[in-house]
């Protein structure tokens, strides 16, 4: 599948005239629950020309988009980032992003800018705004996925998983692992909730993601319970930040110069 991944990924390079930065996997495989079917969450970071950038309109603007997206098949979701709104996203502490820094399975990485930004997002790294994006994504997929009497098994996950991030930001402050049971092994003390939890994440392994099963309260009890708490310790985090912009547009300007010379 990699060598699938790489040839796609340099077919971008060719049809878009940009360099690849980075690859990655995200979604499900990157959490280690994968299903059977799962398809491949593939996210990238590439950077254009340095004329493309020496113009009125900057990039994200009209025409000039700053994301590149193949046709979703059943097997293949990929999807990149120009790398100027990468640095912005990476200014604001993006989730989506960091989860992209942190992803254990990298398919293709080239040229000093991730390294870089990896070590700048331990200093960018901002609690209160992750733990808000955490708990919006916990907070909607609780209203949307698990009111009804049944609900299907890999929908659980799409709470527990942002709840459990919340907790680790939380406890340690600081961006927390991909990997689902790092998670659920460090903030969960065994019982009745944990072993819940472990028996629909091997069912959803084996295949039975979208079966149904009758509402589990005592997982919905320990959601809505920790998304008050967390909303309440959300309002006492400081919120200020250094700005960050003159070192991102070093690093910028730098790649221009490493990838193209």
């Amino acid at each position: 599948m990699k060598e699938i991944i790489l040839k796609s990924l340099m077919q971008i390079e060719e049809e878009y005239h940009v360099k690849i930065l980075y690859a990655v996997e995200s979604g499900s495989r990157a959490w280690e629950f994968p299903s059977k079917d799962s398809d491949y969450d593939v996210r990238f970071i590439y950077v254009h020309k340095v004329e493309d950038y020496l113009t009125i309109d900057q990039m994200g603007i009209g025409k000039k988009r700053d994301v590149i997206e193949l046709p979703i098949n059943n097997l293949l979701d990929i999807t990149g980032w120009e790398l100027t709104k990468a640095l912005r996203l990476l200014r604001k502490s993006n989730p989506p992003l960091l989860e992209w820094l942190h992803s254990g399975i990298v398919y293709y990485q080239a040229f000093s800018t991730i390294e870089q930004m990896k070590k700048l997002s331990q200093h960018i790294f901002t609690p209160h705004s992750c733990i808000h994006h955490y708990l919006n994504m916990a907070s909607n997929n609780f209203r949307e996925y698990l009111q009804g009497d049944e609900v299907k098994i890999k929908k659980y996950f799409y709470v527990l998983r942002p709840i459990l991030a919340a907790q680790w930001i939380e406890k340690y402050n600081q961006f927390p692992p991909l990997e689902f049971t790092k998670l659920l092994e460090n903030l969960l003390p065994d019982g009745d909730l944990k072993k819940e939890i472990e028996t629909l994440l091997t069912r959803k392994m084996s295949g039975e993601e979208l079966a149904l099963e009758s509402k589990i309260d005592v997982i919905n009890d320990f959601v809505n319970e920790e998304i008050l708490r967390l909303r309440a310790y959300t309002r006492t985090l400081n919120k200020d930040a250094p700005d960050w912009t003159p070192k991102l547009d070093l690093l910028f300007k730098n790649t221009l110069k490493e990838v193209w010379n």
